[in-house]
């Protein structure tokens, strides 16, 4: 594939550098265990208010109600900014408490390194808000040789994060765009994985090249699909020009 243009990589997360069974049942998970104890407890702090203040009115009315609204849009996995806000703030404590750590697919951290010491830059675009993105790269479990464990901040090695909220909706060409825009690029010279075949069809209209991404947990292509996306097994089949 010629990539010789290409001077960003553009990434999703969830299906794409991390399992998306770590999203659904891990941070999900989290999300219903703590909210109703962080809600009972941080109702009147200001920003607590903040993010619970987004949400309709009857979700706001009291810690119950605002769990069983978040616990019913996490279940139909609804991807709207004031529930997102919500995740980062929860999340939160549980990366700081060390409940929480951010595993990625085994050839990611070193594939990024090479990208950023090859000259290429990265960004990050993701249905989650840009602060619980920032989290989620602050506190990364990584494998060192000895086979002892360790928790990285690897947030340097990305130039942007984007969310629905300041590029636009992921299935929409004008998201990609306004990022290349942001960015100083042009979407010729960006390149964007995920595992979403519209997220490709949108990034690819608007310029960009787009791979789709096979991870183990990802829902099963179909048999023409090969005919149709550039399809990789991970970062390792992207060729760094």
């Amino acid at each position: 594939m010629d990539l010789d243009e290409t001077r960003l990589y553009l990434l999703d997360i969830e299906g794409t550098i991390c399992p998306i069974s770590f999203v659904k049942e891990t941070l999900y998970g989290y999300t219903l265990k703590a909210l109703h104890r962080i809600a009972t407890t941080k109702w009147d702090d200001p920003e607590f208010a903040n993010v619970r203040n987004d949400f309709p009115p009857f979700a706001k009315e009291n810690p119950e109600a605002l769990c069983a609204h978040v616990t019913e849009l996490q279940k139909n996995d609804v991807k709207i900014a004031y529930l997102k806000n919500l995740q980062g703030y929860v999340w939160r404590s549980g990366y700081e408490s060390g409940e929480i750590v951010t595993p990625l697919f085994p050839d990611v951290v070193y594939r990024l390194e090479e990208m950023v010491y090859g000259g290429k830059k990265l960004a990050i675009f993701s249905s989650g808000s840009v602060g619980a993105q920032k989290l989620f790269f602050k506190y990364v479990k990584i494998t060192e040789q000895d086979g002892s464990e360790i928790v990285k901040d690897i947030g340097s090695y990305f130039v942007g994060f984007f969310d629905t909220v300041n590029a636009g909706p992921k299935t929409e060409p004008k998201s990609y765009e306004r990022i290349a825009e942001q960015l100083g690029f042009r979407t010729t010279q960006i390149a964007f994985v995920t595992d979403s075949k519209k997220e490709v069809s949108a990034a690819s209209d608007a310029g960009m090249t787009a791979f789709l991404i096979d991870r183990p947990g990802n829902p099963p292509l179909e048999p023409n699909d090969h005919m149709q996306y550039r399809i990789i097994k991970d970062l390792n089949g992207i060729d760094i020009l």
